[in-house]
Order: C-alpha cells, then sequence, then structure tokens
C-alpha cells in the first residue's frame, strides 16, 4: 500500500490489509449540529468482506446503540483499520451502513458467514463509497496477544432473557434520544 492512495474497489491488497488486523473502529453521528460522535474499537472475528464494495460486521451486546441509531438514522459510517504491527498504514472505508437485526432478510444467510458469538443483536452492512489510506507513520506498533472473552462471558452469563432485559433498558434509544434496536431478542439463542 502507498501514502495517500484513493481504491476503486476493496481489491486482493486491500482485503489482505483488513483481514490481517485484529482491531478496527467504527464512527458514525448523527445529524444534530449538536449530536454526539460516536467512535467504537471492535475485535473478535466480528468483520467480513462481502464483495469488492461490500462489508459487514457482527454487532454485540453492549451499553449502548449508538452506531445502530446513527446508521438508522443517516447511514454515514467509517471504518477505520491501523497497522500495529508490519508496514505502517491506516485505511478508512467510507459509505452507507443498514443494520439488520434477526428478523431481518438477510440476517440468516450472513450470519453463517461469522463464528457463533453469543450476545449478537444485530449485522451492519457497510455499502462502501470511498476506500482511501494513508501513511500511519504515527501509529505505534503493538504485539496481538489475543481476544478478552469479557463481553461473550457476560453474553453467556446473562443468558437469552438476560440479554433481552438489558436490550430494552440500555439499547432502545441513543444518547440522544433516537431509535435504536426494534428487536431486542437479537438472536434466538445464545449457546
Amino acid at each position: 500500500m502507498s501514502m495517500g492512495k484513493i481504491y476503486e474497489s476493496i481489491d486482493d491488497r486491500v482485503a489482505q490489509f483488513i483481514r490481517h488486523q485484529k482491531l478496527f473502529f467504527v464512527a458514525t453521528a448523527p445529524l444534530a449540529a449538536d449530536g454526539l460522535i460516536n467512535l467504537s474499537p471492535k475485535g473478535l472475528d466480528s468483520f467480513r468482506i462481502l464483495d469488492e464494495k461490500t462489508v459487514a460486521y457482527l454487532d454485540l451486546t453492549g451499553s449502548g446503540v449508538e452506531t445502530i441509531a446513527h446508521a438508522k438514522e443517516n447511514g454515514r459510517i467509517t471504518i477505520m483499520f491501523c497497522a500495529f504491527d508490519g508496514p505502517p498504514n491506516i485505511l478508512r472505508l467510507y459509505g452507507q451502513a443498514e443494520v439488520l437485526e434477526p428478523d431481518h432478510a438477510d440476517f440468516a444467510s450472513l450470519r453463517e458467514l461469522f463464528p457463533h458469538m453469543p450476545g449478537t443483536r444485530s449485522i451492519i452492512r457497510v455499502h462502501v463509497q470511498r476506500i482511501a489510506d494513508t501513511c500511519g507513520y504515527a501509529v505505534p506498533k503493538y504485539e496481538f496477544v489475543e481476544d478478552r472473552t469479557q463481553l461473550i462471558d457476560y453474553s453467556v452469563a446473562k443468558g437469552p432473557d438476560g440479554l433481552v432485559e438489558y436490550r430494552r433498558e440500555k439499547n432502545a434509544t441513543s444518547l440522544e434520544g433516537l431509535p435504536g434496536l426494534d428487536n431486542f431478542n437479537g438472536e434466538a439463542t445464545i449457546t
């Protein structure tokens, strides 16, 4: 990859870079000028390239629902990958996100592309409009040790009924009061 390049699509080199990363960041914002910009780190084996202009990631139960609410309101999203090992690079995918909750027609077929992860509440599918990289020269080197298990362990401990109640309480609206999840059930089972 080169410094400051724009790509027409997710080609083999871009795909290889993405697949090597253990961490990515998701940024969204509401339309309101005084709304909060959300930036979330994501990990685990939760990201997939669907085709040269479409990607998706598993959205796991969490304390907030900002990405879902912002995507439902306006769809704007940026996904960023940073090279923490190997040659320096930062890659951004800009696009339009759609939220696929378990009752969405495409949810089941896309879900099969990912490993089972308890606590899955939706899939965020992104139609990529711009692909760009930058140097990443200021990004420090880090060594990947292992994935954390706390989020999965928490979902298993909560159980299906506990997750439904948690989502109903914490994931109905965003910090700005935008609509969040429509379906609090998430996946039918968590085992």
